[in-house]
């Protein structure tokens, strides 16, 4: 791990997610990757003259951006169900006849770990390029033992490749395969009673994620799946309330979930629960923009009720084919009507915390890893002001 002092740095920590005023004359002192002091240059300790020392030039840093929702390990592409969308076809009738998640289930199937992994880098490396350097990583696209397990070891092996810091959940209840059209209740049970011990037992995922939603799965079967979850000793997070309320963030809330994501037709009631319980909600405008949808989230409700608000690409094939976290901030901002510090922290500490991960990264505070994104821009607001604009001067994760 790596040891430097960054000096001359105009600083935004995150510590405070409503503060985006830049510290002046700035220093990160980071010790074996870890940050041992930040503050002014003025009180830099003793041992800092001892280490490499990088002149930052009075550029923005801010910490490495997180992308918290993604679906990047999986095969092929869904552009022609794109070309559907434009035709008229709504994402349901879509999914309804065939197509949607389950349309990407051979094409995943037939890549095997190292095709998965193979294509999944390209679009790391298009994360990376714009400052991220913690990734969240969903299985789903497999929905057998064997490709699920290649989805998530593809995941766990990108971190070998690129200097990065991956997140895994395993999605076995995104959708019904094929093979068990007729037999629902058959499908749940093998999520349930043998892919996830397996996967637990293997250590191949940090969360257990679900799609509760009509065209999925139901609450109670989500509710079935996340009990036993916990028991394995697995954290649990959710796709909830995206296309209609079935009290999916509640649910969330109850399981004591990381994290809620989508949101669009969440409630206040649900609002409240994810408050009290500390669950994130994890808000995808990528989505929202690509299927069209005009209902949105409940910024307003997860405000008045303290509700911390991460946002993501939500990278994947059918409604987010989305590699840019800068474009998802301006379109938090343009969609949602978030602000600067709002879009700031949702793409740094509360998507941290959407992971579990808050105590490691997301802010630039003693004793978290050294994970920095440094701009060439003068005013915070400019990373979320304009589009297809990547200032990024330098990334360093745990200080490299």
């Amino acid at each position: 791990m790596a040891s430097r002092l960054f000096r001359n740095a105009r600083l935004v920590t995150m510590a405070d997610p409503t503060c985006i005023m830049p510290v002046e004359r700035a220093a990160i002192l980071a010790m074996d990757g870890r940050i041992a002091y930040v503050g002014p240059e003025a009180d830099m300790p003793a041992n800092a003259s001892s280490v490499e020392i990088i002149d930052l030039e009075g550029r923005l840093v801010t910490p490495g951006l997180i992308d918290c929702h993604t679906h990047l390990v999986h095969g092929g592409d869904r552009a022609h169900e794109f070309e559907l969308r434009l035709a008229g076809a709504s994402y349901e009738e879509i999914a309804r006849a065939g197509g949607g998640i389950v349309s990407t289930v051979a094409a995943t199937r037939a890549a095997g770990e190292d095709g998965l992994m193979a294509s999944a880098l390209p679009r790391l490396d298009h994360l990376i390029a714009e400052g991220v350097t913690t990734v969240e990583v969903k299985s789903g696209y497999g929905l057998d033992l064997d490709s699920e397990r290649n989805q998530l070891r593809a995941a766990r092996r990108l971190s070998s490749e690129r200097k990065v810091t991956v997140s895994t959940s395993f999605l076995g209840a995104h959708a019904l395969p094929s093979e068990f059209k007729s037999s629902r209740a058959g499908y749940l049970a093998l999520v349930r009673d043998k892919m996830l011990p397996a996967i637990a037992a293997e250590g191949l995922a940090d969360c257990v994620d679900a799609f509760c939603e009509a065209i999925a799965f139901a609450p109670d079967e989500v509710d079935d799946l996340f009990t036993a979850a916990r028991r394995l000793g697995l954290k649990v997070r959710l796709h909830a309330d995206q296309l209609s309320n079935l009290g999916g963030a509640a649910l969330a809330a109850r399981h004591g979930a990381l994290s809620a994501d989508h949101l669009e037709h969440t409630d206040e009631a649900g609002a409240a629960a994810m408050a009290a319980a500390g669950t994130v909600a994890v808000l995808l405008p990528g989505a929202f923009y690509f299927i069209r949808e005009t209902k949105l989230p409940p910024v307003d409700l997860f405000r008045k009720h303290g509700t911390r608000i991460a946002i993501a690409t939500d990278c994947n094939p059918g409604t987010s084919p989305l590699t840019s976290p800068l474009l998802v901030m301006n379109m938090a901002a343009t969609l949602f009507r978030m602000t600067v510090a709002e879009c700031l922290a949702g793409m740094t500490i509360h998507a941290a915390a959407a992971l579990g991960l808050a105590e490691e990264t997301g802010s630039i505070v003693t004793g978290k890893w050294c994970d920095l994104a440094v701009w060439d821009v003068e005013r915070p607001a400019e990373l979320v002001y304009r589009m297809g604009f990547n200032p990024l001067a330098a990334r360093y994760w745990r200080g490299e």
